[in-house]
């Protein structure tokens, strides 16, 4: 099965204001690539703020906000389900499957679950 990436359109890459008051940017959905649970789907955010005043807490409940209002609204109702959604924030733009020692990135998987993401040990 090939890697399925979705990359961020003119229209989708507007900024998205979380309930903390930080800003991020869609930058792309990724299927295709397996993770621990089987199928995955993959959403990563440019976070800037990430690298200065917003701590891992804060992020993590922004992830959790846009797993559930974000991610699950975009997954597909026809095929399979993923059995996993990881939220990725990154202060700068990592190409997926990339490392950058310079990069502050933040990750959280999720089990869809109905309108809710429940948390999972990643």
């Amino acid at each position: 099965m090939g890697m399925v990436m979705l990359a961020a359109t003119a229209a989708a890459a507007e900024e998205i204001v979380t309930p903390s008051g930080m800003a991020v940017t869609w930058l792309e959905t990724v299927h295709g690539a397996p993770g621990p649970e089987g199928l995955t789907a993959r959403f990563r955010f440019l976070a800037p703020a990430i690298a200065g005043d917003v701590d891992f807490e804060t992020a993590a409940a922004d992830m959790l906000w846009l797993c559930e209002t974000f991610a699950l609204p975009r997954l597909s109702a026809i095929g399979p389900q993923p059995s996993q959604v990881v939220i990725s924030l990154s202060d700068r733009d990592v190409p997926f499957g990339q490392t950058d020692p310079e990069a502050v990135q933040y990750f959280e998987a999720y089990r869809p679950a109905g309108e809710r993401c429940e948390w999972e040990m990643f």
